[in-house]
Order: structure tokens, then C-alpha cells, then sequence
């Protein structure tokens, strides 16, 4: 697993973390939600990032009065905030709360079924789950093109059937230990590769190593990072279906929903617009242009006319 910030720590770091709406003026739907405050959470990488701050941008042009703070470190982490009421919301992914948290070890291949079912589980937790994006940040494997032809690969089963030498994998050392990743991902296609032999590596260093090809020809990817279209990587096919369906979506606090109802009104505008490939040019701005998430989800919500810019 990733080394875990102290929960205390992180959220004493929330001063360092940025106000949402100092950046942008209250759109002209007005304000229907005075008197909500708290603090919106991510998870520690580019799309939640930028989730994190869309969803702090649009609820304060709404009459808000809420923090973003992207300090934490660690799924678990961010997850335990929820729940100890420290956030009052984040963006989650169905795939991860039904495995990672639900401990189910069957993951629900439709997307709908999968997602009615974990939001039925996470009412028992005191988490209600909005309406989702269309988004699917599905764990995948990546190859350069070039390298992908001459091995002759286009599925992970034809991975499997690689000669083990040409077995290399890059990976994260959280996704090493998951139900949802390397151990049951090696069992279900039968990979040759010994773990001791596994390549472990930072998130946005994994792109740049499989590119590079040396130390793997397999990074392991998200499916809605910029980096795949912009370093001309091939998504390699799971044709088993190991992988959930990991659709996005905000989940909050029961009784912070409860008393604010008219936050999934306010998040369901900008939700429905957040598809797989929205999602690719947004996190390609942050991890291939450089750009700040901030300054992202406010020029975004201002051209989609959620908020005046």
C-alpha cells in the first residue's frame, strides 16, 4: 500500500489547500445553498483534483461556502475523512468502494446494477452517493504501439501467453495489494511473472517508464488519463472482464445531503457532462500541459456556463 499520511496532519494542512470561489464570481443561478459549508476531499492525483475543485467551484457559485483540500495521500485515507465527517463529500469510483471498502470480491460488470448496488451498501455507512458521470476510471494496461505490433498483443490473455521474459509489468505499490488489482489480475490470466520482478512505481512515473520501454513493456494506467493519448499508448483489451466498472461519482455525507437536498440538483449539471473522454482532456491538461487543477475546473465549469468566469 502507499504510504499513508496521518489523517491529522493532512487536514491540518487544509489551510494550505485553496478556498474554492476565491477564483470565480457566483454564477447567476443564485444561491441555494446558504449556510452549507465544510470541506471537499480528493484522493491524491490530477482527476480528483480537478473533480475536487469543480464540484467546490459550482456549489459555491450556488451559494456555498466550502474548502477543497487535495493533502491526503492514500485511498483509505480519504475515505476515513468521509466517514469521521472531516469531508463532507469526494468523488469515488463504484469499482473501489464495492471492493476496497465493501470487501465484495465479485464486482457487478453493468454499470448501473453496480452502481444501485453500492450506493445501497454505502447508505448502511452513513454515504449516499449522487447521481454518477458517465466517466469509467477503469484500472488497464498500456504498451507503446510499436511495441505492441511486435509482440503481436492487443488483450491481456495475449499478454499471458508472452514468453515471461517479455512479461514486464510497471506498477503502483498500492495496486499490488488490492483484491482489484495485481494478485487477482495474475490469477485470472495466469501471468509468468514473478512478483519479486514486478517494477513498482509512482502513478505519472509509470507512463513515462512504458513509453521508454526499458524497465517494462506493461504500465499499469488509468483509462481516463491524457497520458495514454498524448505518449501514443495502446490500451490493452481485459478480455476476461477482470477489471470493475469504476464510475465516477460524489459521494457525500448522509446528513449533509439530507439537509442540503438541492446539492444533487446543483452537481447533477456538471456530472452528465463528465464522459471517459471529457475526463482524458481535462487530466491531459494537468499531467501533459502542466496547467494548475484549479485553474482548470474554473475555466471548464466557465466555457460548459456553470459559473461566470
Amino acid at each position: 500500500m502507499k504510504k499513508i499520511v496521518p489523517l491529522t496532519l493532512a487536514l491540518g494542512a487544509v489551510a494550505l489547500a485553496s478556498a474554492c470561489g476565491g477564483g470565480s464570481d457566483s454564477s447567476s443561478s443564485g444561491g441555494g445553498l446558504e449556510g452549507l459549508t465544510g470541506t471537499i476531499g480528493s484522493k491524491d492525483f490530477s482527476e480528483q483534483y480537478i473533480l475536487a475543485h469543480i464540484t467546490g467551484e459550482l456549489l459555491n457559485a450556488n451559494g456555498a461556502d466550502v474548502e477543497v483540500n487535495t493533502q491526503l495521500v492514500g485511498s483509505a485515507n480519504v475515505r476515513q475523512a468521509l466517514e469521521n465527517g472531516d469531508f463532507i463529500g469526494y468523488w469515488e469510483y463504484t469499482g473501489t468502494s464495492w471492493i476496497t471498502y465493501n470487501q465484495e470480491t465479485t464486482p457487478i460488470t453493468d454499470p448501473q446494477e453496480q452502481f444501485d448496488a453500492v450506493k445501497e451498501a454505502d447508505a448502511a455507512n452513513g454515504i449516499a452517493w449522487l447521481d454518477p458521470a458517465p466517466l469509467n476510471n477503469t484500472y488497464a494496461f498500456a504498451i507503446r504501439q510499436d511495441k505492441a505490433e511486435e509482440l503481436g498483443v492487443t488483450t491481456l490473455s495475449d499478454v499471458a501467453a508472452l514468453d515471461p521474459s517479455e512479461q514486464t509489468f510497471c506498477i503502483e505499490s498500492e495496486f499490488s495489494t488490492r483484491d482489484d488489482g495485481w494478485p487477482g489480475l495474475k490469477g485470472a490470466y495466469g501471468f509468468g511473472v514473478s512478483d519479486d520482478d514486478l517494477v513498482m512505481l509512482d502513478t505519472g512515473v509509470i507512463y513515462t517508464a512504458t513509453q521508454d520501454g526499458k524497465d517494462c513493456n506493461f504500465g499499469e494506467v488509468f483509462a481516463t488519463d491524457g497520458r495514454i493519448k498524448a505518449m501514443d499508448l495502446l490500451v490493452l483489451e481485459d478480455d476476461k472482464k477482470f477489471f470493475p466498472v469504476y464510475q465516477g461519482a460524489l459521494t457525500m455525507d448522509a446528513d449533509v445531503l439530507k439537509e442540503y437536498p438541492e446539492i444533487a440538483d446543483v452537481m447533477a449539471e456538471v456530472s452528465s457532462l463528465l464522459t471517459t473522454e471529457q475526463m482524458q482532456e481535462l487530466n491531459a491538461k494537468a499531467d501533459v500541459d502542466g496547467e494548475d487543477p484549479e485553474d482548470i475546473a474554473i475555466d471548464w465549469l466557465t466555457e460548459q456556463g456553470l459559473i461566470d468566469g
